[in-house]
């Protein structure tokens, strides 16, 4: 009985001169487009069910290189079909820097099956020179994801990244402002603009993208709480708003020192908006002279100018944030709950890197411990 001649597309099946059987298969490349695939079998079922396996990888999208496909090749169509659509802009926008700058210069000619644990060495050490121990280490971050990808499409049977360790970066001494420091910064920025997004990050915690992305709907001033929906992110050309660092809403309390400075600025900017000719109405809490939302970076630089004009320590907007921290546990706030003050989505990044013990309480600590063992003295 004569076997069914296979639907276009799906190959054909014949036997060659030295008793084999060959099958070829159009199939999709990781570049996005098509090429033909050749496979063998001792008997027609096998080379059979090697063209079916092809042509299912076919129908479910999956790209069946007829050749090892390079990193130059590999790296920008994952960056394309497995993150743009997957992650925040912000992440594709890193990717996309180390894949141009250090992976590709660096990796670009190596094939996915050949590349190798020196070559991955190789790129950490140059990367490491050419910029910094913690670029490498994002670039090592970056590349083992892309083979993590590359191995679940069965395109290599190894993650050789996994097997490099990345370089161990000496992470910068933090120095937030103690607490008199925070209250001279405070004086002077009373006549800022931006004075309530300050106090805001001074005493809530909220990111920089956090606090331009707060809308007066999110602020309740009677119940006196806020509620952290979004962010305003800042990516190449693109002023966006975007979900939260975690994609989760927390609602925190507002203290009563931040009521004030808000209702200043709900006054200032109804003020702003009667004198605009044009005005652009997004409900944001902080915006422009024209109701845009404010540039990431022009907060930033207002943070830091009135910190030089203060004449105090120079510290970044984010380091407000760790002083933030500092200052609650300093009170006594149980860390759960300052996670979630800060939307962290684990408790060890609030006590590994967002709390700094300072002076004083190291004093007390130990004076706890002087009182717990001075000896009795001896009953005459």
């Amino acid at each position: 009985m004569a076997r069914k001649r296979n639907p276009n597309g799906a190959g054909s099946i014949w036997q060659r001169s030295d008793g084999r059987y060959e099958a070829r298969v159009y199939v999709p490349q990781p570049d996005g487009t098509r090429r033909r695939k050749t496979v063998y079998g001792k008997t027609w079922e096998e080379c059979d069910t090697k063209r079916q396996e092809l042509v299912l990888r076919d129908r479910q999208g999956i790209p069946t290189p007829t050749r090892s496909a390079k990193l130059s090749e590999w790296l920008p169509f994952w960056l394309e079909t497995f993150v743009k659509d997957d992650r925040k802009k912000t992440t594709y926008a890193k990717y996309e820097t180390h894949i141009r700058l250090y992976l590709v210069p660096n990796l670009g000619s190596k094939r996915l099956e050949t590349l190798g644990v020196p070559d991955v060495r190789r790129m950490l050490t140059a990367v490491t020179k050419q910029a910094s121990a913690a670029t490498a280490k994002e670039s090592h971050r970056v590349l083992r994801s892309a083979l993590t990808a590359a191995n679940r499409e069965e395109l290599i049977s190894r993650n050789v990244a996994q097997l490099v360790p990345a370089p161990r970066v000496v992470q910068r001494e933090l120095k937030p402002w103690d607490l008199d420091e925070t209250l001279t910064f405070l004086e002077v920025a009373r006549r800022d603009p931006l004075y309530a997004a300050f106090v805001l990050a001074v005493a809530l915690g909220l990111r920089r993208g956090e606090i331009l992305g707060l809308r007066w709907s999110d602020i309740d001033l009677e119940r006196r709480t806020l509620t952290v929906r979004n962010q305003i992110q800042r990516v190449q050309k693109e002023l966006y708003a975007d979900s939260t660092k975690n994609r989760r809403t927390r609602a925190i309390p507002i203290p009563q020192m931040c009521v004030a400075p808000l209702r200043w600025q709900r006054m200032r900017q109804a003020a702003l908006r009667a004198a605009a000719k044009e005005w652009e109405e997004s409900d944001y809490v902080f915006t422009t002279r024209t109701g845009r939302p404010v540039e990431p970076r022009n907060l930033s630089r207002s943070f830091e100018r009135i910190g030089l004009d203060a004449g105090l320590p120079r510290i970044r907007l984010h380091d407000a944030r760790h002083g933030c921290a500092t200052l609650l546990f300093a009170a006594g706030v149980p860390p759960r709950v300052v996670m979630e003050i800060l939307g962290h989505s684990q408790i060890a990044v609030t006590m590994n890197i967002y709390t700094h013990v300072t002076d004083g309480s190291r004093r007390e600590a130990m004076g706890h411990m002087d009182r717990l063992l001075r000896r009795r003295r001896p009953t005459e």
